[in-house]
């Protein structure tokens, strides 16, 4: 007899393309531009505040499991220096194991069986996989090539919503395709947020990575602080992706709902890095204007070296990751292109077809990290090159 998977919703998640690209880099040889980690430390400083808060003591035993007192309340401090939000870091931040534990949490705590959550396709992948296991129904709106840029269509958003819809899954700036929305985009999504009564779920890991245009938090406009869970990121912003160290912001209530989920998840994590990360996110404001210029310089870089390989370049507004079209190359394929370019070229991207409920509607496009060394990405210029030949 042939049983069927434990959970039968989750058939369809196998290892992530991040894995399995990663692991033909590493089997190939060639440059890694597929996944999204620097090839570099963050700040000195906050690597040996982590050396510091082990050798104290701090942190080696089980965290609170709201996150140590000092990193909600720097949190809370960061929302309200930068955006003017007040968050209480006693009731309303939470601390995480990474982005990809608090999307999870708040998935599995706002969601039902059968409600429908709205994501913006394409979209990270541990989204499908979440919903999934919250038992929701996953309703694409699909950002397009407009201009140059990934746009949202915001009468394909509004016709999407149905009685059946609870969430908005909102990420900006995006991954994977470096739009960011505009505050004209955002505020037409609060309003539809508001009018439908909907909860958001809007994911800023990218939040100091905006390099056309401006940052705006869902929370900050009209109407959305009490319906809306923001989630951050230390490791995008610092550079400490394995430290895995991340927060949930939003009104009480819907904070003890996530919590609920996540303390049986990963229950606590990062315990000394949580210290760290409490100083790093009080370093002064150069600190992120500087992070910023230099991925700034590194996307340019990379832009142009694949447009001279032949690729339509999407230029990101934000992120680190440029999505290309390998349509003028003589492709249409990403995943066969990607599987191939390794071989071809010495270098390692990622198919954006895996972020898309209709495969074919990603299959030309194919995503680049640039958060590596200039000297890496030189080469890895110099390698696409012969791609133009």
């Amino acid at each position: 007899m042939t049983r069927k998977p434990v959970n039968s919703r989750l058939a369809e998640f196998g290892t992530t393309i991040f894995a399995e690209m990663s692991a033909l880099a590493a089997r190939t040889g060639a440059i890694n531009l597929g996944q999204g980690f620097p090839d570099t430390d963050g700040p000195e400083e906050i690597r040996e505040a982590a050396v510091r808060a082990l050798r104290d003591g701090r942190g080696n035993q089980y965290p609170p499991a709201a996150g140590v007192p000092e990193l909600r309340l720097a949190v809370a401090d960061h929302q309200a220096h930068r955006y003017g939000l007040a968050y209480d870091p006693d009731t309303e931040v939470l601390v995480t194991a990474g982005a990809t534990e608090a999307i999870a949490a708040a998935l599995l705590a706002l969601v039902e069986p059968g409600d429908e959550v709205i994501a913006l396709e394409p979209y990270y992948d541990s989204y499908a996989a979440c919903i999934a296991m919250a038992g929701g129904k996953r309703v694409p709106v699909t950002l397009r090539p407009r201009d140059g840029a990934f746009r949202l269509d915001l009468d394909e958003l509004r016709d999407a919503v149905t009685p059946r819809t609870r969430v908005l899954l909102i990420n900006t700036p995006h991954n994977p395709t470096g739009a960011v929305l505009t505050r004209e985009e955002l505020a037409a999504v609060a309003a539809l947020a508001v009018e439908r009564d909907l909860l958001v779920i809007s994911d800023e890991v990218y939040e100091h990575l905006v390099f056309e245009g401006e940052h705006v938090p869902l929370a900050s406009l009209p109407g959305m602080r009490e319906r809306t869970v923001t989630i951050g990121s230390a490791g995008k912003t610092f550079s400490f992706t394995g430290w895995k160290v991340g927060w949930v912001t939003a009104p009480a209530a819907l904070i003890a709902a996530v919590r609920s989920a996540k303390q049986f998840l990963t229950y606590v994590s990062s315990g000394p890095f949580q210290y760290a990360i409490a100083e790093a996110l009080r370093l002064p404001d150069s600190y992120f204007e500087d992070f910023r210029a230099d991925l700034r310089a590194k996307r340019d870089l990379l832009a142009a070296g694949l447009a001279d390989a032949g690729f339509a370049v999407h230029r990101p507004a934000g992120t680190y990751f440029i999505t290309t079209d390998i349509r003028p190359l003589g492709a249409t394929d990403g995943l066969d292109f990607c599987l191939a370019l390794p071989e071809r070229a010495g270098v390692v991207a990622v198919p954006n077809t895996v972020f898309y409920d209709n495969r074919a509607e990603g299959a030309p496009f194919v995503r680049f990290a640039f958060c590596k060394r200039v000297a890496v990405l030189e080469e890895a210029v110099a390698r696409l090159k012969s791609l133009a030949a």
